[in-house]
């Protein structure tokens, strides 16, 4: 379990509040609305990002704080009273793989600041509570860590099979009754859980079409990730370690990042075993594991001295392909590469940006698509990952020198002359920005 964190900004009622959870996983802790005052919301305006998405009253952050001290106390006066009420989410549509897109929804800048102050309340409670399988959304976790645990179990030579399971449209399909049981669990305060269903129980405005779903949770809520995490916490991650870890006959390992987990076992038989059930679980909690990306593979080590590449399994955890690569010492060791729709997303991205800003000064220019090739690189650029990074430079260098071209049709630029302007204007160089390996076999 983690431990409690101690930071100067957290009220020291919350934080007795922690060591409460803490010290008792089985308490149902009271009085969590009154750790909603000026001070907790003034606290979740200043996390909020500067230049987040409007919502549906288009006020943005910027022109919220013009009048900050009298709009924080007016919002506290309507939650003292029970007279706040969630606005309508907008909902918009992000680009996913092959075509598809990911609905999106995005709150008021009050409604943001209500949900980042259930939010801290929340997380004080439930990183007492939450085990370590569990990496996304979580502070000081993140999905490199995730990786990291897949690396160090598979280099001890335990990771023979590996469950990989994709749940169809988690968010829309989570039980919001089922998970305001989990909540009071843990919460004795029904002031404060009619303030969490005021969030979830929201109206959607798509373009001019306006609806009210009656299960899920919005993605792009600041509270969802965390309902989420509580949500597979009791589905997932405690079924798991108190029911079926004790039953096996092997050694398994859960990972999980939100919504996307693997397990790997030592076992066959064990894998087995939990691939049957697996659906069997999810389905008791209106959840549905997808059938053509939910699978068992095997993917036991090649013995040192083995040549064959061809033929070994491959999984894709957290926008990464994991595969068996040859050290340099002739062993084998766990490889990563940017999974090709990833890889196709990013290029497509960039290439569209240059397009659309191509008219943009070259510094100007430069200074957003440099930012945007290094963001892909802090992710991506991990040991073994060097040429799925070149792809991505070469891309962005020939989409720039391609619109630049189109600027003008009396334009005299060549890529002798592109090139020239690249050592003035250059593009992030290759590297890997973080290491994820156990000692090298």
């Amino acid at each position: 379990m983690a431990v409690i964190t101690m930071t100067s900004t957290m009220s020291p009622k919350l934080l007795e509040v922690m060591e409460r959870a803490k010290r008792d996983p089985q308490a149902r802790l009271r009085g969590l609305a009154r750790l909603i005052d000026e001070a907790a919301l003034t606290r979740a305006f200043d996390a909020l990002r500067r230049n987040a998405a409007v919502g549906v009253d288009g006020i943005a952050k910027e022109e919220y704080a013009q009048d900050l001290e009298n709009n924080i106390r007016g919002l506290y006066e309507r939650l003292k009273a029970g007279r706040y009420r969630h606005q309508p989410i907008r909902r918009v549509h992000i680009p996913k793989d092959k075509d598809k897109t990911r609905p999106l929804g995005i709150s008021s800048t009050e409604d943001k600041i209500v949900q980042q102050a259930l939010r801290e309340v929340l997380e004080g409670i439930y990183e007492q509570d939450f085990l370590d399988c569990s990496y996304g959304y979580r502070p000081k976790r993140g999905a490199h860590d995730a990786l990291g645990i897949i690396d160090r179990v598979a280099m001890r030579g335990t990771v023979n099979w590996v469950l990989e399971a994709d749940v169809q449209s988690f968010f829309d399909s989570l039980d919001r009754t089922k998970l305001m049981e989990m909540l009071r669990l843990r919460v004795d305060d029904e002031s404060f859980m009619r303030l969490v269903g005021k969030c979830l129980h929201t109206g959607v405005l798509d373009g001019s079409e306006y609806s009210e779903p009656h299960s899920g949770v919005a993605q792009g809520s600041i509270l969802s990730p965390l309902l989420g995490n509580v949500y597979l916490h009791h589905v997932l991650d405690q079924w798991f370690e108190r029911d079926v870890l004790p039953r096996l006959r092997g050694k398994a390992c859960l990972v999980r990042y939100c919504d996307d987990f693997v397990i790997s076992f030592e076992r066959e038989d064990d894998a087995k075993r939990v691939m049957a059930v697996l659906g069997l679980r999810f389905g008791r909690y209106g959840l549905t594991l997808h059938a053509e990306k939910t699978c068992l593979l095997p993917f036991r080590r090649p013995v040192k001295g083995t040549r064959k590449r061809k033929g070994l399994a491959t999984f894709d955890f957290l926008g990464f392909t994991l595969h068996w690569r040859r050290s340099r010492n002739g062993g084998w060791v766990l490889g990563y590469k940017t999974r090709k729709a990833r890889l196709h997303r990013a290029i497509v991205s960039i290439t569209e940006w240059c397009r659309r800003h191509r008219h943009q000064s070259v510094k100007e220019q430069h200074v957003a698509l440099t930012r945007r090739i290094q963001g892909h690189f802090n992710y991506f650029g991990v040991n073994g990952n060097l040429e799925s990074l070149r792809k991505v430079r070469l891309a962005a260098a020939r989409a720039w020198f391609k619109w630049l071209r189109r600027r003008s049709q009396r334009t005299r630029l060549n890529w002798q002359r592109f090139n020239d302007l690249l050592k003035s204007f250059p593009l992030p160089a290759l590297r890997i920005c973080v290491q994820i390996w156990a000692a090298t076999p």
